[in-house]
């Protein structure tokens, strides 16, 4: 199909689903509507071979299509839900969008005509649609219900559900259908433990089931962007690599948090080894969206922290991978010298700065929070979410460098939006290394023990989500902080080792105050189940929960010593977290010693000292923890 008449299709596709007057109108679409509300691009795929960009628009609920010879927009649709995810079948015919507001669904639009071919339910957060080669089947991630689904698209139909780990995000597809690998977003299981990292979890496609989980590295989480190579070789998966053993009195060289790119042997379904994205001394925070070129040669890497996209010599980086020795000894001469430097090995690829020196090309965009990638040819498109633009980087040009096409005549940015913006912004840290988010994706937590300056050191607590945080003061574990607003201030100067202006401190508390509670996957139709039915009585009853945690919040704002000191903090207080969507903020308790609720009511509630639990069955523990799972 060329492109004069894609446009057309592409025009009489955007003035069915928008009822536009006139066809002419199209070629130029909404720029003034656009300017009235933010567009939050958000995910990105290549049609008609190459002709086309199609663009998912979270904040404004639609999908935009991108001539990609004029770069110009030509057309777009509007959606009853936020878009979160696109895929094409392999022919084109179709394009899948899947959405996610308080429930998950696809739709699948017919590109030819216009229309609008099946609209099914998925689970809870869909995201991530891949399309089979046969396009037989399409599987979406279901986030928050942490599995897959499988949908045959003869019968337009959810055929199927594969556990997976924790919050899947994003799947990759072997070229052969065979094997889909799956990036969980954050660790699952409890983080006062040596090792804690996410996974990436291996679906055999016709068996439909798990066969294989890969280990990321210790410290490894938010993981976002995950892509195949073409020969279907290799699996390339970004992600940050904490430090979180380490006392955070500094962020120099990586110390606290690192960004990185792990490579998979496909095949073999083992971890190659894992690559840092940053240089010695700057930071690439936040790595989200990943895409590898048709030829194989380039690895393009968004980084959402630091306005930028990485260029990536492939087959330089898996030569150099294999060429790693596994591990080196220094001879008798070279000890008794004294001068002896010990070479890289394998194991210590993941802390080598350097590695990826003469294999890389960092180029900045003007774009502001680069997340998802697209690759048509040798051209990369990155997603800007919250400048509603484009980067477009060619990585076959010498010197590549970033063209930004604008989606908007100008961005929207209210004061809410700018805190969002500021909270991903690691160019507001010192050399870049980190950004809020960093260790609270989507300011939730990332599931880690963190060793903060703010309440001394040797005394590692969880990660808390900022959700409800200024509603609920006082802030952090031991409620040092009278409130958020002071704990945001210190935050920039503590963590971030920065000092910046008042101004955007008043922003990142005006997005903080803004943040909503997702609703709970637990909920029937939006309701409690009759087992959590059960739990609430539990709750307020017997076991006396809502003592301590009393509606609407949940929460006394009191501290309370209810015996779960460790860490060199053997006792004392600790701040009653408020349970609002505490089924997303596993693990629990301040050490994250228990991986579920029903672990805090049982094991983690010694002497039941918060709840009286001890004397319940095992089936009032499960109503009870299906109950506060579904706040």
């Amino acid at each position: 199909m060329g492109n004069a008449p894609y446009r057309q299709i592409a025009l009489l596709l955007s003035a069915w689903l928008l009822g536009w007057p006139a066809a002419g109108q199209c070629t130029e679409p909404s720029n003034a509507a656009a300017d009235a509300v933010a567009l939050g691009p958000c995910a990105v795929a290549i049609g008609n071979g190459g002709a086309a960009l199609y663009i998912a628009e979270a904040l404004a609920k639609r999908i935009d299509v991108l001539d990609t010879a004029a770069n110009r927009i030509i057309a777009s649709f509007g959606l009853s839900a936020t878009p979160t995810g696109l895929a094409f079948s392999p022919n084109g015919a179709r394009v899948y969008v899947t959405t996610f507001d308080s429930q998950g669904g696809v739709a699948s639009f017919d590109t030819a005509s216009g229309t609008t071919v099946a609209a099914v339910p998925a689970g809870h957060g869909a995201c991530a649609p891949v399309a089979s080669p046969s396009g037989a089947e399409l599987f979406v991630c279901n986030r928050f219900d942490n599995d897959v689904s499988v949908f045959d698209l003869a019968i337009e139909k959810e055929v199927a559900r594969i556990p997976v780990l924790r919050e899947p995000v994003a799947a990759a597809l072997t070229p052969d259908g065979a094997r889909l690998f799956v990036a969980n977003h954050l660790p699952a299981g409890r983080s006062d433990v040596a090792r804690v990292a996410a996974a990436v979890s291996v679906i055999d496609v016709a068996a439909r089931k798990v066969v294989a989980t890969v280990d990321l590295p210790n410290g490894s989480g938010s993981v976002r962007g995950i892509c195949c190579s073409p020969d279907g070789a290799h699996i390339y998966v970004t992600h940050l690599l904490a430090h979180f053993e380490m006392p955070t009195t500094q962020v120099d060289r990586g110390w606290m948090n690192t960004n990185a790119l792990t490579v998979i042997d496909a095949r073999e379904m083992k971890r190659v080894n894992t690559v840092l994205l940053d240089s010695v001394d700057r930071g690439a925070a936040n790595p989200w969206g990943v895409a590898c070129s048709a030829d194989g040669r380039a690895i393009g890497v968004a980084h959402a922290g630091t306005r930028e996209v990485s260029l990536i010599a492939a087959l330089a980086l898996l030569d150099k991978l294999a060429q790693m020795p596994e591990e080196l000894h220094p001879t008798k001469a070279e000890t008794d010298t004294g001068f002896y430097i010990a070479p890289v090995t394998q194991s210590l690829v993941p802390n080598d700065l350097s590695f990826l020196v003469g294999l890389r090309r960092r180029i900045g965009v003007k774009g502001v929070g680069p997340r998802a990638v697209a690759v048509s040819g040798s051209k990369f498109y990155a997603a800007d979410y919250f400048s509603d633009s484009l980067s477009l980087v060619d990585a076959s040009e010498a010197k590549p460098r970033a063209v930004e096409l604008p989606l908007a005549a100008k961005p929207f940015m209210d004061e809410v939006r700018r805190g969002e913006m500021l909270f991903n912004d690691a160019t507001t840290c010192f050399q870049q290394w980190q950004s809020c988010a960093s260790c609270h994706p989507d300011a939730r937590s990332d599931g880690l023990n963190w060793d903060l300056l703010n309440d001394g050191l040797g005394n590692p607590k969880n990660a808390k989500s900022m959700l409800l945080s200024h509603q609920t003061p006082p802030a952090m574990a031991t409620g040092v902080r009278p409130d958020a607003e002071t704990a945001v201030r210190l935050g920039m100067r503590l963590i971030q080792f920065s000092t910046r202006p008042e101004t955007e401190a008043q922003a990142l508390d005006a997005y903080l105050k803004s943040l909503k509670p997702v609703p709970s996957p637990r909920l029937v139709n939006g309701r409690l189940s009759p087992a959590a039915e059960r739990g609430k009585a539990l709750f307020f009853g017997e076991a006396n929960c809502g003592a301590c945690h009393p509606a609407p919040l949940y929460t006394d704002r009191e501290l309370h010593d209810v015996g779960t000191g460790s860490f060199g903090d053997p006792g004392g207080a600790y701040d009653t977290p408020a349970l609002v969507e505490v089924w997303r903020s596993a693990p629990y308790l301040h050490d994250g010693r228990c991986a579920t609720i029903e672990e805090a009511l049982t094991t983690g509630n010694p002497g039941d000292r918060h709840g009286r639990t001890s004397h319940l069955t095992p089936d009032q523990i499960a109503d009870l923890a299906e109950f506060v799972d579904s706040l």
